[in-house]
């Protein structure tokens, strides 16, 4: 794997001679006191000192070199912990013969460990003054030029351990994004939710329309298919008697990769008895303004070149949108034939036989979802769309469903639950004619879900949040790519399957 690449074979030789001088390149059992930070924090004072020194104190830091400057018998050089940078002085007259190790054997990349005194340099640089420096680890491997960096957007992903050490700001992304989870967490505990974890294997994929990912389960000698979503299990948790329950879940689709779309992705959803669809609205807009206020973010962020106002939510009505945001006339909106026509003249590819909500929905990806800037609830979805969602009483066309649109793209959807055992059997048996005529999203019959609501689910309301989407608006990325750590990726030429690896 690294023979024929000079530079870590050179690499792997000052190892090998660290080793020879008793001197393990790979050491444990070393403690690190304080971070980078921390040392900033605790030694801001020491700027005001008049011998600019402070040599009763103490601090030992670690973390890895990311810059060395020799001069003859001292050195500067920059360590960065998860905290941040510290520069670190070294000289041969405190550590002797370690210094000329240093010299010798260690370079950038280097993960060390530094004990020393605070001081200011006679640039102002608050400092740690080296009395004992060590090796921890002896990275074989060199890093990125300093000066450009690591800028090959897929060596970034495929090496996000590499694309972590080398951008500060790709780091800073995923800190926040770990705060957004712990924030969603706490917001729907403080409203009397209860986390709970649903299976990952189902034996019948539910809960949304999307083509599984299909796994075997050896022992039991049958098919089971990864989560597309875990709606159907946190329904059958009301069923049993919990009112508001919610998981942060990893769900799994096999569609394609593209700046949005990850076949690998989080959401959170949430189930809450006695509730409908205005409610989760309600508590929608509640959640994003505590995220805003938690996270001390502003209520208009920028996001691929647009600003976005999070001051006002507005709402429209599904067809409503299609005419006034799409700008189809309604009596082609609202016509099967009509829409269906209108679609063709403008290339939009078509199914021979579409029903006027799947032809509406078409019509939405194309004409208006990109044009949702501002935080805008859609709602009065089709019912041939919502075959989870209840039906609205004044018109049975329509179901009680919104979705929340910000930045042109879907963040979150939400409905009051069809809770009518009767009513779920018959779309479900309309999804299996969808399914046996070549729609591989369509949903299966799931007849112990069925059997669930036989026993009576309470009124309820449910909603589903991306959180990778999520992320994206609140850290200002525009590719989902970037707020995964991980993200799925074509497989290189010289990547193989892992049956060929053993």
């Amino acid at each position: 794997m690294f023979e024929n690449d000079m530079y870590v074979e050179g690499r792997i030789a000052k190892a090998d001679a660290l080793r020879e001088m008793g001197i393990n390149p790979y050491r444990n059992g070393i403690v690190k006191e304080m971070s980078a930070q921390e040392f900033l924090q605790t030694y801001a004072n020491v700027q005001d000192l008049e011998e600019r020194k402070d040599t009763n104190k103490s601090a030992q830091i670690a973390g890895r070199i990311k810059f060395i400057r020799l001069m003859g018998k001292a050195a500067f050089i920059k360590i960065e912990d998860y905290s941040g940078v510290l520069q670190v002085y070294l000289s041969k007259n405190e550590l002797g013969e370690n210094f000329d190790v240093f010299k010798r054997y260690i370079e950038v990349g280097d993960i060390v460990m530094a004990k020393g005194f605070p001081f200011v340099t006679k640039t102002g640089e608050l400092s740690l003054h080296s009395l004992e420096f060590k090796i921890l680890t002896k990275a074989i491997s060199p890093l990125p030029e300093k000066f450009h960096g690591l800028v090959d957007i897929e060596l970034r992903y495929r090496q996000r351990y590499l694309d972590l050490i080398m951008n500060a700001k790709v780091r800073d992304s995923f800190i926040l994004r770990s705060r957004i989870v712990s924030s969603v967490r706490k917001f729907f505990e403080s409203k009397g939710f209860l986390e709970v974890e649903t299976p990952m294997m189902h034996p019948i994929p539910g809960g949304a329309n999307a083509k599984p990912f299909v796994t075997y389960h050896n022992a039991l000698n049958v098919e089971r298919y990864l989560r597309i979503a875990p709606e159907l299990y946190l329904k059958r948790l009301i069923v049993g008697g919990f009112e508001a329950v919610f998981e942060i879940n990893r769900n799994f689709r096999n569609e394609g990769m593209d700046h949005s779309h990850n076949p690998e992705f989080t959401m959170i959803e949430f189930y809450w008895a006695y509730k409908d669809y205005k409610d989760l609205i309600a508590i929608t807009k509640e959640l994003f303004y505590y995220l805003l206020e938690t996270l001390n973010l502003p209520k208009q962020l920028e996001l691929n070149g647009n600003v976005i106002d999070f001051s006002v939510f507005k709402e429209i009505a599904y067809v409503d949108a299609l005419v006034e945001i799409g700008g189809i006339p309604r009596e082609v909106a609202t016509n099967k034939s009509a829409l269906y026509e209108y679609l063709l003249s403008h290339n939009v590819k078509l199914e021979s036989k579409m029903e006027l909500g799947k032809l509406q929905s078409e019509a939405f990806d194309v004409f208006v979802e990109e044009k949702l800037i501002n935080p805008t609830f859609i709602t009065d979805f089709p019912i041939a769309i919502s075959p989870l969602a209840r039906r609205n009483d004044a018109n049975p066309d329509i179901a009680d469903r919104f979705e929340l649109f910000i930045g042109g793209s879907e963040i979150s959807n939400g409905f009051s639950e069809l809770n009518d055992p009767l009513d779920q059997l018959e779309r479900f048996k309309a999804q299996v004619v969808a399914k046996e005529a070549g729609d591989e999203e369509a949903q299966y019959m799931d007849e112990d879900y069925i059997l669930a609501l036989s026993y009576g689910m309470p009124p309820t309301a449910g909603e589903g949040i991306g959180i990778d989407r999520l992320v994206m608006l609140l850290t200002g990325n525009t590719s989902i790519k970037d707020v995964i750590l991980f993200p799925a990726l074509k497989p290189q030429k010289k990547e193989t399957n892992a049956k060929e690896n053993k």
